[in-house]
């Protein structure tokens, strides 16, 4: 399985507040020009999906979800056809 490269999100900033109080998750914060820019970029029907993970040294960053749907022909699976069992005789039903 190949793996994509990754797209980090252009503008985009989270910040995990921990003095915080437990309800406030961390900050988000936005660089107007270069999201702009970005969600222009990427976006699918209008929409752009951003993954907020955690790098490997404990800080958090932005990447772009690029999972999309399969296509509705790829989804619908061949339905399974139904088979005759040839009848057993030794069977009482």
């Amino acid at each position: 399985m190949s793996q994509k490269e990754k797209v980090f999100a252009d503008g985009f900033s989270f910040k995990r507040k921990e003095n915080a109080p437990e309800f406030v998750v961390g900050r988000q914060s936005i660089k107007v020009d270069a999201a702009i820019a970005f969600l222009q970029t990427h976006q699918k029907n209008g929409w752009v999906n951003l993954d907020i993970k955690i790098a490997k040294g404990g800080n958090y960053y932005c990447e772009l979800d690029t999972w999309e749907a399969p296509a509705k022909a790829e989804q619908a699976a061949p339905k399974a056809t139904a088979t005759t069992a040839k009848a057993d005789d030794s069977l009482p039903f």
